[in-house]
């Protein structure tokens, strides 16, 4: 694979998504990152929410789907998602899952989504948080993770990687990883509770991710650290893309809690097998 592969920025019909030149590559799998442009959503959601508890009208973020589905090649018709609650559940997804419509609630909760069904979009958001998607080529499985610094902490991309090893017969050198538009160290900026707890969870290889400040608080690099753990977990460095943009130092281009705090949209991340 060629190492120079990176994340790559595309407008469609006013949609503005990020992807992974990797993924686009390997075939079989229609994948994207939104950020806030291309949507219907107004006043404090706009323009492109895909957050469907941020109080926006229903039939705007609608619409918003329709439109980022379109964009990416994606079936809005075949979203799956999860109540995400900072943990390191992955759940395995069939047709079953499938929302009827998208504000039907989900019975379950998890921060990881994984299938080989093919026509499946699994689905996670963030606005700060790290959004994960893996994809094998080879057994075409594909998985989407939500990584804020809790799950990170907790291995969920790791997690991932295990369901897709040990139900579906992948090999961690198949699995191609993109870790999408997130808050990067320049920004998450931490008390020491959050490296106690990541350093306690992954020991001092965590450390070269947390760096001290002078005002005696800690940046922590999520990216680095879920790069971390996928690599532990078996994939190859040259499969890892991680994308520099930072969702903090860039509000007008994606929803950031740190920067909107509750007033705000979601991004979405989003894939699914051809």
């Amino acid at each position: 694979m060629n190492n120079n592969m990176s994340f790559l920025e595309y407008v469609k019909d006013g949609v503005v998504y990020r992807a992974a030149e990797h993924l686009e590559a390997a075939g079989g799998v229609r994948h994207g990152f939104s950020t806030r442009f291309g949507g219907v959503s107004t006043g404090v959601w706009t323009s492109m929410n895909l957050g469907t508890t941020r109080g926006d009208d229903p039939d705007h973020v609608r619409e918003n789907y329709r439109r980022f589905c379109a964009a990416i090649g994606a079936d809005s018709a075949s979203v799956v998602m999860s109540n995400q609650v900072h943990g390191n559940q992955v759940r395995i997804v069939t047709t079953a899952d499938v929302k009827r419509d998208l504000y039907h609630p989900e019975e379950y909760q998890a921060d990881g989504l994984i299938t080989d069904i093919p026509g499946l979009a699994l689905t996670i958001f963030s606005a700060d948080c790290i959004p994960i998607l893996l994809y094998d080529p080879v057994r075409r499985v594909i998985a989407a993770v939500h990584a804020g610094w809790m799950g990170t902490s907790l291995g969920i991309a790791a997690r991932a990687v295990e369901q897709m090893t040990s139900c579906y017969g992948s090999a961690g050198t198949d699995i191609l990883a993109a870790i999408g538009p997130g808050i990067s160290a320049c920004c998450f900026e931490t008390h020491e509770d959050v490296p106690n707890v990541i350093t306690e969870a992954m020991g001092a290889a965590a450390l070269t991710y947390i760096q001290a400040t002078e005002a005696g608080k800690y940046k922590v690099d999520l990216k680095g650290l879920s790069a971390r753990w996928l690599r532990k977990s078996g994939l190859l460095s040259e499969h890892i893309l991680v994308d520099c943009e930072c969702t903090r130092c860039h509000p007008e281009k994606y929803w950031s809690h740190r920067a909107h705090r509750e007033l705000r949209g979601s991004q979405a991340a989003m894939i699914q097998l051809a």
